[in-house]
């Protein structure tokens, strides 16, 4: 994919020091706009790569690796597919998100890690307990979890998207459960409900024990009672819970997911221009049917930074997180198990121990990541380590 000629990168080198200035921000969202404009530029310093081939050579600067910026995303996302890799079972997968009212969502906006620890908790005992009733799975289910906390036109929109696999294991362990239904997995309107009554539970708990923040324009949610109106209101509504049919099979699956990842607000390529004191940018309004044909929509630089800037994670908060069979405690012994039980159902053999290592080094091949761009065939060697430049003076422009 061709370079984007505008970045979120341009766009805080020229309007990021006026922003600073002019509003009050928080330590990480001051180190999320720094990291920003200086990634790959000389201000962090690089090296210089020759091919072994065909002796091309080229300057690499180092990049800030944090997870909000656009230009740092791809490597950690063939790094976490490649890893993924190795856990796929030869199952149909779905696609299910969980999404917050509004008026949550507002709540969320001020107690980030909070609400969002509550919505990760009620979503994975939402899908835990549904397909453990044996009214619809009846089985153990494994299962990751990715928070965005966007809409397309990056105001604060808070959802999980889940990724769910066909099946399960039997209460007792001894078989391996398929969905009744090759391209149904649960009710969602099942999930919908407990989900609801789940999270407004956990959120009430939350508040009684004094765990929530009410700055702003939400104080009077202070009182137990405005409270307490809050939550009757928002158990009136019902509550978005989305299934999509299943992928095209598991590497298909993964193909998908590198989509949704390690995405962040917006990326470069759908940012249009910087011009007239406007940033300009492409998007799609998903409660329209024609959905899929995107629209222009332009900021002011203070405007379009605010937007991008709210949606800043706590520091240490996990956005990707696995549960049941899935859970990193017993990961890869579950799925070692579960793969031996699928296989030895489509061949009515015992689990086999070697068959199924044999397969998890099928699909375990690591992608190249310093792939010559020249010849395609050598790989990128270092050759030589380029200084740094001095921060906070501004930083040449990025010519990686």
């Amino acid at each position: 994919m061709p370079r984007p000629a505008l970045e979120v990168a341009d766009i805080f080198r020229r309007h990021g020091a006026a922003y600073r200035k002019a509003h009050k921000l928080s330590r990480e969202q001051s180190r999320v706009m720094r990291a920003i404009e200086v990634c790959r530029t000389a201000a962090l310093g690089g090296h210089a790569e020759q091919c072994d081939h065909c002796d091309f050579k080229r300057h690499a600067y180092n990049s800030c690796r944090n997870r909000h910026c656009p230009k740092c995303q791809s490597a950690e996302r063939a790094k976490w597919l490649a890893a993924r890799k190795a856990e796929l079972l030869p199952v149909p997968y779905f696609h299910v998100v969980f999404t917050l009212p509004e008026q949550i969502a507002q709540l969320a906006f001020y107690n980030k890690e909070t609400v969002y620890n509550i919505l990760f908790r009620a979503t994975a005992e939402t899908l835990l307990t549904i397909a453990g009733d044996p009214k619809h799975l009846g089985a153990g289910i494994g299962f990751f979890a990715i928070l965005h906390t966007w809409g397309q036109n990056l105001l604060h929109h808070p959802h999980l998207h889940c990724v769910v696999p066909g099946g399960g294991l039997s209460p007792d362990h001894e078989r391996w459960i398929s969905g009744r239904r090759a391209r149904f997995f649960v009710s969602v309107k099942v999930l919908s409900r407990l989900f609801r009554r789940l999270f407004l539970e956990l959120l009430e708990d939350a508040f009684y024990r004094n765990k929530l923040r009410f700055p702003g324009l939400i104080e009077p949610l202070r009182d137990a009672f405005a409270f307490h109106a809050l939550l009757k209101s928002a158990e009136c509504l019902e509550w978005v819970v989305y299934a999509k049919p299943p992928f095209g099979g598991p590497q298909r699956a993964l193909e998908y997911l590198c989509r949704y990842t390690h995405r962040v607000a917006i990326s470069n390529h759908r940012l249009l221009s910087l011009d007239d004191g406007q940033v300009t940018f492409q998007w799609k309004d998903y409660r329209k049917k024609d959905k899929l044909t995107p629209e222009v929509l332009s900021l002011d630089p203070d405007e379009f930074i605010r937007r991008f800037l709210i949606h800043t994670l706590p520091p240490g908060f996990q956005r990707i997180r696995h549960f049941g069979c899935l859970a990193n405690c017993h990961r890869r012994d579950k799925l070692e198990y579960c793969r031996s039980l699928l296989m030895a159902g489509a061949a009515g053999l015992l689990p086999q121990p070697a068959a199924c290592a044999e397969m998890k080094e099928a699909i375990t091949e690591k992608q190249d990541l310093h792939r010559c761009p020249c010849c395609g065939i050598g790989s990128m060697i270092r050759v030589a380590i380029l200084p740094c430049y001095r921060w906070p003076a501004t930083p040449p422009p990025d010519t990686s």
